[in-house]
């Protein structure tokens, strides 16, 4: 633990609607609330978040890390609002970008659009340059600078903003690419430069191309968006340097940042996965899958050994984009999701949602079409009297107004089993999800524990255990904030790679290591300009992306380069993972393809504030209703129960609900929920049905 994380440390994850914050210090129970997100300037609810803090006695300058989660570098791709792009490649080559590759993702569609994000930049802003470097590093064609510059100038000229450059088996050899930078900014130092072999040092033009170019397309708005909210924080009082969560799921400060914004797409879902990790890593289980069910998307991820699944490869807009994230897999199914007919007469629900205006029917703001919120009123799940802790009143008869119109009539329904219908096919499509990060990468989701977040997920937890099978689920202190959370257990974290294409046959070890070593020292200089000594602040790891030898595709398994059988473990390893991945395993010739360092923060347990800190209290009962449940015929009389009120140890059996603020946890029949330290409830099934433990 470093000393930058003695005061109080706040975590702001920048939501569509939403801002969250969770500020916490000492073990004391965390300050927790919402300011509304502002759009148009992102960096706005942040300081209102600072202001708020301050008007709650926690003073700017007391203020010793302050950890941010942004959809700044995603929202620039998604409304196209990154700099003017012109991309340098190497002559012959200047189509890479819109060429592709063959896949597709809709491979029957009648009329076929462009899958290669052509946007970033049209023909006329990519330009060939006169070089050749081959695949074995070796100049084939010296530099010609002339061209260069013409080139450069001609993009000037048209009003570029940002380059990126991407030369021919630059990866091996990246002196070009740099040579290219170093004219650029002698002649043109307004201009950002991007280039592949620092964003993405490794085979594969076209998608060395695409995240290069994504990566230089963002960093105008990103540089513009982190050096104004760090001066403006600076200018409110606040000490702590401002850090950034990285979709791998590790913090950088925005100083690092900015110099590498690609890295930092969905950001704001890692650090739920990171806050889930930590939950569950509370509740003594290091083999989770998170689920986090908002008001459009359910966000789903699988922690394997208290490590979260990290993919090499993720997808913004539909647009393949190479760089490490948490794998979450990302569903159109949230409160705000419409349920609707097909032409069939087939119901289904979402990807279409209502979101916050006009939002569901039950918000009567306009809102017609039903909605996963709707049928979760109809079913008696929510108490329309105390959604978001009283903040919106809802309206239960436009709720059931809908269900009838759109739903019921036309199915020859009763409205609550058209409402129980619709909660059994959107908690179908989370089921799939949760195959999908589970089964499908061969992990049984029995031996896993389920987390609930978001607002929506602990109401659907518990039927989505028993449809998979899961024995426990556990539910945070503070489940609609658990991403701003996961920002104060993040660890600041860096990443370096290159590509190493050999194979393991008659491989001596001598040359592996000297590239891992420098591997390691370009990490340990991001680290130190992070303020962390590479003696005892920092642990070091190391992958390897291995695949057979004529294999297409690789797979990352750990590398211990410096143990005498590294090429037997590894090869032991890969093979495994084989098996686990793709369903079996061959004695075959493998090779490398990448070698990867990952420096990162030695972190001691995590402050146990941003994950409960509630007091004891007793079971005071919030009363009863009427609820109907998953496979239930019929209504069950519930008891409703206060979060704040379940001190530890207390045993609460289904059929029940608790409430809070943020969320709402159903407790089926058959399933007995436990509160645990601070607060996070652990629910299993099968248990005695009664209540005991508690205080009047």
């Amino acid at each position: 633990m470093t000393e930058s994380r003695a005061g109080y440390r706040i975590g702001v994850d920048v939501g569509g609607t939403f801002t969250d914050v969770v500020c916490v210090r000492d073990g004391r129970a965390p300050i927790v609330f919402k300011v509304p997100s502002t759009p148009a300037n992102p960096g706005e609810a942040a300081l209102a978040a600072v202001e708020r803090l301050a008007a709650e006695g926690v003073e700017p300058g007391s203020l010793a890390q302050l950890a941010h989660g942004t959809t700044v570098a995603t929202n620039a791709v998604l409304e196209r609002k990154g700099g003017r792009l012109g991309i340098v490649t190497t002559e012959g080559f200047r189509d890479t970008l819109e060429i592709g590759r063959q896949m597709r993702q809709q491979m029957y569609e009648v009329c076929l659009d462009p899958q290669t994000p052509v946007f970033l930049a049209p023909r006329a802003m990519r330009l060939g340059v006169r070089e050749r470097v081959g695949p074995d590093g070796a100049i084939v064609e010296p530099l010609d600078e002339a061209s260069v510059r013409d080139a450069l100038g001609r993009l000037a000229a048209a009003g570029i903003e940002c380059i990126a450059v991407c030369l021919l088996f630059s990866f091996v050899n990246p002196s070009h690419e740099r040579r290219i930078r170093e004219i650029a900014r002698a002649e043109h130092p307004e201009l950002e430069v991007s280039l592949s072999c620092e964003v993405d040092p490794a085979f594969r033009e076209y998608e060395r191309t695409a995240v290069t170019a994504f990566d230089a397309y963002i960093k105008p708005t990103v540089r513009r968006y982190l050096t104004q909210l760090a001066g403006r924080l600076a200018d409110a009082g606040v000490p702590a340097p401002l850090q950034i969560m990285q979709s791998r799921g590790g913090l950088a400060s925005a100083d690092i940042a900015r110099g590498r914004p690609v890295r930092l797409f969905l950001s704001g879902p890692a650090a739920g996965v990171i806050g889930g990790q930590a939950t569950g890593a509370a509740a003594g289980h290091d083999d989770l899958i998170t689920l986090d069910v908002g008001g459009t998307s359910s966000d789903i991820a699988l922690v394997s050994g208290a490590k979260p699944l990290i993919r090499s490869e993720g997808v913004i807009d539909g647009y393949p984009v190479r760089v490490p994230m948490v794998d979450v897999n990302a569903i159109g199914a949230g409160g705000g999701s419409i349920a609707w007919l097909d032409d069939a007469g087939g119901l289904r629900v979402g990807p279409r949602s209502a979101g916050s205006v006009p939002g569901p029917a039950c918000y009567a703001r306009g809102g017609r079409e039903p909605t996963v919120t709707d049928a979760s009123i109809v079913l008696g799940y929510l108490d329309p009297r105390y959604f978001a802790g009283g903040a919106i009143d809802l309206d239960p008869e436009l709720a059931r107004d809908a269900i009838r119109e759109r739903i019921a009539e036309p199915l020859g329904l009763g409205i609550e089993d058209a409402a129980a219908g619709i909660h059994q096919v959107v908690n179908a499509q989370m089921a799939e999800g949760i195959r999908l990060v589970s089964v499908r990468q061969g992990f049984d989701p029995r031996e896993f524990t389920l987390v609930a977040m978001g607002g929506a997920g602990p109401l659907h937890a518990c039927a989505l255990a028993d449809d998979l099978a899961i024995e426990r689920v556990v539910v945070p202190r503070h489940p609609g904030v658990l991403s701003a959370a996961g920002l104060l257990a993040a660890p600041i974290e860096h990443e370096v790679s290159t590509a190493y294409a050999e194979p393991f046959a008659g491989l001596a070890m001598a040359p592996v290591r000297r590239i891992v070593s420098g591997l390691d020292a370009a990490g340990r200089k991001l680290m130190e300009r992070e303020g962390l000594s590479p003696n005892g602040d920092v642990e070091i790891l190391h992958f390897a992306d291995v695949c057979h030898v004529g294999q297409g595709y690789h797979l990352e398994v750990p590398f211990h380069p410096a143990a005498a059988d590294a090429l037997e473990r590894l090869y032991a390893d890969f093979l495994a993972a084989h098996e686990r991945v793709h369903g079996h395993a061959v004695e075959a010739p493998a090779r490398f393809v990448n070698l990867r360092a990952v420096h990162r923060q030695r972190m001691t347990q995590a402050d146990d504030a941003s994950f409960g800190g509630v007091e004891d209290g007793g079971t005071n009962a919030g009363g009863r209703r009427l609820v109907r449940f998953p496979d239930e015929p019929a209504p069950i009389e519930s008891r409703v129960v206060a979060r704040d009120s379940l001190s530890a140890g207390v045993r609460l059996a289904g059929p029940a609900i608790v409430e809070q603020d943020d969320t709402t946890t159903l407790i089926p029949p058959g399933w007995t929920a436990v509160a645990g330290n601070g607060g996070i409830l652990t629910l299993t099934p099968d248990l005695p049905a009664s209540v005991s433990g508690t205080r009047n």
